[in-house]
C-alpha cells in the first residue's frame, strides 16, 4: 500500500487539474489573477561607490646600493632604523681601494719627475738651437747642423707636452682611486626609515653589471600612498581630489581616509582584464599603517539625499507572457513602453507599477545606484507607488507544487 501511495496521489492531482480545466472551459471563467511581489517607491539617500583593492607604500622610496664591489665590513643601520641624510650606514672593506690610491699617488710622482726631466732637456735643446743659429749666421757651421739643432729643440718641446699628458693621466687615475675609496662609505641619501636590508656583514657584493641593493629607505612613513587597481568599467567615475575610504586587515574595525591624487593613464592588463592605478594620498601620523599592507578601498563618487528611488530588483524585472497579455503588449522586456517616445539608452528602463490589482508599464530614466536602490530622474512615479519585482500565476504555482515528487 505504501509503494502505491505516490501513484495514487499523482492520479488524484491529475484528475483535479483535468476537472478544473473542464469546469473553466464549460463555464467560461476567467483565469486567476497574477500574483505580484512588489516593493515601494520612496525617497531616501543613495551613496554611489566604486570598490577596489590596493597596496600601501611610502610616497618616496629610495634604493641604496654600492657603486664598488667588495666585502661588507660593517653595517650601521638595520630594519626600522631612522637615518639622516649623509649618515654612514654601511662600509665596504677599503683595503684594496687604499692600495689603489697609494699606487695612483706613486704614478703621479713618477709622471711629475718625468715632466721635470723633459722640461730640463727642452731648455738645453733651445739653448743649443740658439747657439747653432748664431754660428750659422757667421758661416762657422753648416746649415745642416743648424737644422738638426732646431729639430732637436722642437722634439724636446714635444716631449714636455707628452710628459704633461702623462701627469694629467696619473692625476686622473689617482682621482678615480680616491672616488672609489669614498664609495666604500655607504651613506643615506635622504632622511627616512630603513624598511629593508638585503646584505649581512662579511657578504661580498658585486657591482660589475648593476649596483647591488643594500638598503631600501622610506623617506617619510607619516605620509603614505595607496596604489589601487580600478577596473576600466569604473575608472570613468573617479576624479582627482575625490575622497576615498579604506580598511586594512590589521585594523578591521577602523576606517582610514584619503584623497585621490592621481589616476594614471598607464593600463595594466592581466588575463585580458584592464585596470588603472588610482593613487591615494594617506596621512599616517601614528605610523600604524605599514608598507605592503592590502587596502580595501571605497571611492564615493555620488552622495544624494532625499531622492526618488526604487529597488534595483524592480528594474531587473522582466514581464511574463501573462503580464504582457494583461497589459495589452504595452512593453517588451527591458524597453520603454510603445509610444513613450524615449530613446533606448542604458538609463532608460521600464518600471511596472501595480494599482487596483493591475500592473502597467512606466518608462523611467534612472540616475545613480548604490547596488540596492536606483535614483529615478524622470517618469510618472511617485513615492508610495508599488513596483513589481516578481509576478506569477497562483495556479501555475499550485501545479508546480503538485508535480513535485513526494
Amino acid at each position: 500500500m505504501t509503494k502505491r501511495l505516490p501513484l495514487l496521489l499523482a492520479a488524484v492531482a491529475a484528475a483535479a487539474l483535468l476537472g478544473a480545466w473542464a469546469w473553466r472551459a464549460r463555464t467560461g471563467a476567467r483565469p486567476p489573477a497574477l500574483a505580484y511581489q512588489t516593493a515601494p517607491v520612496d525617497r531616501g539617500r543613495i551613496v554611489a561607490r566604486v570598490t577596489a583593492t590596493g597596496t600601501l607604500s611610502a610616497i618616496v622610496t629610495v634604493t641604496v646600493g654600492s657603486q664598488v664591489s667588495g666585502r661588507v665590513a660593517a653595517l650601521h643601520a638595520d630594519y626600522n632604523s631612522p637615518v639622516r641624510r649623509g649618515q654612514l650606514i654601511a662600509k665596504i672593506d677599503p683595503q684594496l681601494f687604499d692600495a689603489a690610491v697609494e699606487q695612483g699617488r706613486a704614478n703621479l710622482q713618477a709622471a711629475l719627475g718625468s715632466l721635470a726631466q723633459a722640461r730640463a732637456q727642452a731648455i738645453n735643446a733651445r739653448k743649443q738651437a740658439a747657439r747653432s743659429a748664431a754660428l750659422v749666421a757667421r758661416r762657422l757651421i753648416a746649415q745642416a747642423d743648424d737644422d738638426t739643432a732646431q729639430a732637436t729643440a722642437d722634439a724636446a718641446d714635444a716631449a714636455v707636452q707628452a710628459a704633461e699628458g702623462t701627469v694629467a693621466q696619473a692625476r686622473a687615475t689617482l682621482h678615480q682611486a680616491q672616488v672609489n675609496l669614498a664609495y666604500t662609505d655607504i651613506v643615506s641619501p635622504t632622511n627616512g626609515v630603513v624598511i629593508s636590508r638585503n646584505v649581512d656583514v662579511g657578504q661580498t657584493v658585486a657591482a660589475s653589471f648593476q649596483a647591488p641593493t643594500i638598503f631600501v629607505i622610506a623617506e617619510d612613513l607619516a605620509k603614505m600612498q595607496v596604489d589601487t587597481s580600478v577596473a576600466e568599467a569604473d575608472v570613468g567615475r573617479l576624479r582627482d581630489g575625490m575622497p576615498a575610504d579604506f580598511t586594512v586587515d590589521a585594523y578591521p574595525a577602523e576606517i582610514f581616509h584619503g584623497i585621490v591624487r592621481q589616476i594614471r593613464n598607464s593600463p595594466q592588463t592581466v588575463q585580458n582584464v584592464v585596470t588603472y592605478d588610482a593613487v591615494i594620498d594617506v596621512a599616517n601620523p601614528r605610523l600604524e599603517l605599514r608598507p605592503g599592507m592590502t587596502a580595501n578601498v571605497t571611492f564615493t563618487y555620488a552622495d544624494r539625499d532625499g531622492v526618488l528611488r526604487v529597488p534595483n530588483a524592480a528594474l531587473r524585472f522582466r514581464p511574463t507572457p501573462e503580464l504582457l497579455g494583461a497589459a495589452g503588449g504595452a512593453a517588451s522586456p527591458g524597453r520603454p513602453a510603445a509610444g513613450a517616445g524615449a530613446a533606448v539608452t542604458p538609463d532608460r528602463r521600464t518600471l511596472w507599477l501595480v494599482a487596483d490589482g493591475r500592473a502597467r508599464p512606466v518608462p523611467v530614466r534612472t540616475g545613480i545606484s548604490d547596488g540596492r536602490f536606483s535614483e529615478i530622474l524622470e517618469g510618472e512615479v511617485r513615492p508610495g507607488d508599488l513596483a513589481v519585482t516578481d509576478a506569477g500565476n497562483p495556479a501555475n504555482g499550485l501545479a508546480a507544487r503538485l508535480r513535485r515528487p513526494f
